[in-house]
């Protein structure tokens, strides 16, 4: 019977894994997805893809095994850890999408762009990462976990399509913790390079544990969070990047540029513009 402290151990290897990547991911960012101009995708881009691709591999063979141990009778019966897993798992989705947009709402009340700009650009990340993942779980049809018989090799093409059963591969709460993760950490660092150093290990570490909750909670194979996390953080990183290069995108125009008036009765009203916003300043 496999103790707590086995079980310990692994999760310990699956979050430095985890952590790893979103390390490799802010170097990536601080370096390629800062600057407001260049390239949207760069040979970092490629390095850190087939990092992933590679470490979802080698784990892909011990993905049985993992699922086996976290789901140990002594580590299911700990009310704390399923509180954990509850709270993180939450906080992933839908709580990013709600943190986001009141981050948004805020910054636009507040006539606060970095803010409002932090809320719509990670939003805007998790949609990108969670339609891809939403996309690959109809097509790879992988059976989740606690599907009887456990079989980590079960794939079948558009299986996904048919039952929530097979829609393992990747995770999308991995999905929604890492973009949001990658997108926050990359705007505070352009707006405060002195930032990264806190709210990186911060965003990362709280993706990190969303991922191994997924695990525990027997709804994902190892690898399929780490190929969750390797799409979200890629989402999250481009989305920040595409905008510092093309500040007057579609997006931006038209969710930025909005701005609250005096509706005349004391009150303000919520006014839209596609005009670039540096244009409505000038008028």
């Amino acid at each position: 019977m496999p103790r707590l402290p086995v079980i310990r151990r692994l999760s310990d290897r699956l979050a430095r894994a985890l952590l790893i990547l979103g390390a490799a991911a802010t170097a990536s960012g601080a370096q390629s997805d800062s600057t407001a101009v260049g390239p949207l995708f760069t040979y970092r881009d490629a390095l850190l893809a087939g990092g992933v691709v590679v470490t979802a591999r080698l784990v892909h063979p011990l993905d049985d095994y993992f699922a086996q141990r976290l789901q140990d009778s002594s580590t299911q019966s700990s009310r704390k850890l399923q509180l954990i897993a509850t709270f993180v798992r939450t906080t992933a989705a839908p709580g990013a999408y709600i943190i986001g947009g009141t981050m948004y709402l805020v910054g636009r009340v507040a006539d606060n762009r970095k803010l409002a700009s932090l809320g719509l650009h990670g939003t805007e990340g998790l949609v990108i990462g969670e339609l891809t993942a939403s996309v690959l779980k109809s097509l790879v049809g992988r059976q989740r976990p606690y599907v009887a018989p456990r079989n980590a090799s079960s794939y079948q093409l558009l299986r996904g399509t048919k039952s929530n059963d097979f829609r393992s591969f990747p995770s999308g709460h991995s999905v929604a913790a890492f973009a949001a993760a990658a997108a926050v950490t990359a705007e505070t660092s352009r707006n405060d390079p002195s930032s990264t150093w806190y709210v990186a290990p911060v965003m990362y570490g709280g993706a990190a544990l969303v991922g191994i909750s997924r695990m525990y909670n027997n709804q994902h194979w190892a690898s399929d969070v780490l190929v969750g996390a390797g799409i979200g953080t890629f989402a999250g990183l481009k989305v920040v990047r595409f905008h510092d290069s093309r500040p007057h995108s579609g997006v931006d125009r038209i969710f930025l540029a909005a701005s609250l008036v005096p509706d005349g009765n004391g009150g303000r009203s919520l006014r839209w513009s596609i005009v670039p916003a540096a244009w409505l300043g000038r008028r």
